[in-house]
């Protein structure tokens, strides 16, 4: 007689569980940055390196492909479910990769989110680096990001890296 596996394992329960975290703190961080930062305004936090902005992004990354927000959702939410479907190819089955997908469903969920809700329609970009040197002009700067964008790309970094370390050694021919 053997014991079925139950549909929520203790690794879907962490993985759930951290990415319901992520979509929380994402969410009140840019319901935070709605009600008291102005669309299209900056405050400097740290002069020359860091300043909190308030930008509506109808786009993905670095504002590439803005006005397609729909799309994109669509993209994402297929994103999702493959991702969610594929997961234990990718480490899932291990602590680091349950942490990791954590992260990825969370920050997906909560810029789908934001695209979805009514009233809303764009993805809210808050967190904006970038370095001025003292005397210069000259502005190097990162494209503005949120909580959500933060945990996407720690976990992708993740994936890749526990799936790099897991890669069997090349062989020669015999």
């Amino acid at each position: 007689m053997s014991a079925q596996k139950p549909i929520f394992d203790k690794g879907s329960r962490r993985i759930f569980a951290l990415a319901a975290v992520v979509f929380a703190f994402d969410q009140i961080t840019k319901w935070l940055v709605r009600r008291y930062v102005l669309e299209g305004d900056e405050q400097n936090i740290i002069p020359g390196f860091f300043n909190l902005t308030h930008r509506a992004n109808t786009g993905a990354a670095w504002s590439l492909f803005t006005g397609n927000n729909t799309l994109l959702a669509l993209i994402a939410l297929v994103a999702l479910v493959v991702l969610y479907l594929t997961r234990q190819h990718f480490s899932a089955h291990r602590l680091l990769g349950q942490f990791a997908f954590g992260l990825i469903f969370g920050g997906i969920i909560g810029n789908l989110t934001d695209r979805l809700l009514p009233g809303r329609h764009a993805v809210v970009d808050f967190l904006h680096f970038y370095m001025q040197r003292r005397g210069s002009m000259e502005i190097w700067d990162f494209p503005a990001f949120n909580v959500a964008d933060s945990a996407i790309c720690t976990g992708v970094a993740l994936i890749f890296l526990l799936n790099w370390k897991n890669e069997p050694a090349m062989t020669g021919a015999s």
